[in-house]
């Protein structure tokens, strides 16, 4: 018997454990009929909340993975942006995510330019080893719910192969490509710091420079205005020009 069928036999042995003792307190058929049916159809609709949130899983895989092996299509921004989100917030669901949730947000944001968040989700899977599937021991729920139908995939490819091929190919390339990767996104966050501090002295350098050019004396070529007086009127030439050739003759 599969884990599945004996969680499933051990529900309905506590409900019919249930439907007993309430004959046993004196209820009549039609109240333990209908407090069966409230308890079953709670039991559904938790179920498929459960299971939706696996399958959110796999649906971001399989938009990330479009983003990703796509590289000739143009994506929008907030396309990438709108995977990311779905992503992040899968952690916040999950204390225990898959690994390769790691991978795919790294990647997502490395396509988008921020490699200071691509570095932060890839160096985990790169630098920790907390972060590989056989360092997982103990498993949440949703995570034994996640491995669950993950399994089931692989065994029955053919129910999901659009969802199962996003899968092998995303883990294709977290093997191939996840620490060149990070070393690429660490290149360029630690060279764009060099840059970020050269960009901030340069205006102290070129303040530093408009001063001294300020304080410099200025020296002009030609003489300064007050220097130059203006020439004298034109009759006193002529009247000095007269003068001289009068007193030439006597």
């Amino acid at each position: 018997m599969t884990s599945g069928n004996w969680k499933l036999a051990t529900k309905a042995i506590a409900v019919v454990i249930i439907v007993a003792l309430l004959n046993v307190v004196g209820l009549s058929a039609v109240v333990m009929v209908f407090a069966t049916g409230v308890v079953f159809v709670i039991w559904l609709f938790a179920r498929r909340a459960q299971m939706r949130e696996v399958e959110r899983i796999f649906e971001f895989y399989v938009a990330a993975e479009a983003i990703l092996r796509d590289e000739e299509r143009r994506w929008y921004g907030f396309e990438i942006a709108e995977v990311i989100e779905d992503g992040e917030s899968l952690l916040e669901m999950m204390p225990d995510p898959p690994p390769l949730n790691y991978f795919v947000l790294g990647a997502l944001y490395q396509r988008l330019g921020n490699h200071d968040a691509a570095v932060q989700y890839l160096a985990r899977l790169a630098e920790d080893v907390h972060y590989d599937e056989t360092n997982r021991v103990a498993a949440s729920a949703q995570l034994r719910r996640y491995v669950t139908m993950l399994r089931r995939l692989e065994q029955h490819p053919a129910t999901e192969p659009q969802t199962l091929a996003a899968i092998r190919s995303l883990e294709r390339a977290r093997q191939r490509n996840a620490e060149k990767m990070l070393i690429d996104s660490r290149g360029l966050v630690d060279s764009g710091a060099v840059v970020a501090a050269s960009a901030e002295a340069r205006p102290e350098r070129n303040l530093e420079k408009k001063r001294e050019k300020r304080d410099e004396p200025i020296f002009a070529d030609s003489a300064p205005l007050s220097s130059i007086s203006a020439p004298p009127p034109i009759s006193t030439v002529l009247r000095d020009v007269y003068q001289d050739e009068s007193n030439a003759s006597n």
